[in-house]
């Protein structure tokens, strides 16, 4: 199998949703996580931003946060695509199709993460960016082991 054969063909799950071995990371490997977490921190600020706008409008908190993430993800997408993973074997179509499904799946579980804050007594926008940072792990491994691969 040639080089760029090996790149382009599909991971299987198990390489996917293997733990990552923080003394095996490469300078590279800490750096595209350092500009993914920059990236993130501005869709961090967009989202929060969006959210309390949409929820000072009287909008339901899971609508609410459903609102910001769509704002939020188009963004985040095009950084990521082009200065965080800079990887562009498959087109922007797939990548960007990988990228949304990861991406509703970071939604998922961060959506359940501020219900629970929420009935928990938590108020919603503390809430709200408490679940995006607990859902910042996950989104990275399956965004760079699967997305951007």
């Amino acid at each position: 199998m040639s080089t760029k054969d090996a790149t382009t063909a599909p991971r299987s799950v198990a390489s996917v949703l293997r733990p990552p071995n923080p003394l095996r990371a490469t300078r590279s490997d800490w750096g595209q996580l350092v500009r993914f977490c920059l990236v993130g921190g501005s869709g961090y600020v967009v989202n929060l931003a969006v959210f309390s706008v949409v929820l000072e409008a009287g909008v339901h908190y899971i609508l609410a946060g459903a609102i910001a993430f769509c704002v939020a993800w188009t963004s985040n997408f095009v950084w990521n695509k082009w200065w965080t993973f800079r990887r562009h074997e498959l087109s922007a179509v797939a990548q960007g199709t990988r990228y949304l499904l990861v991406s509703l799946l970071g939604l998922g579980l961060g959506l359940l993460v501020l219900h629970f804050l929420v009935v928990a007594g938590v108020r919603e926008i503390a809430a709200q960016a408490i679940a995006i940072a607990s859902v910042t792990p996950v989104s990275f491994l399956l965004n760079r082991r699967w997305s951007f691969q």
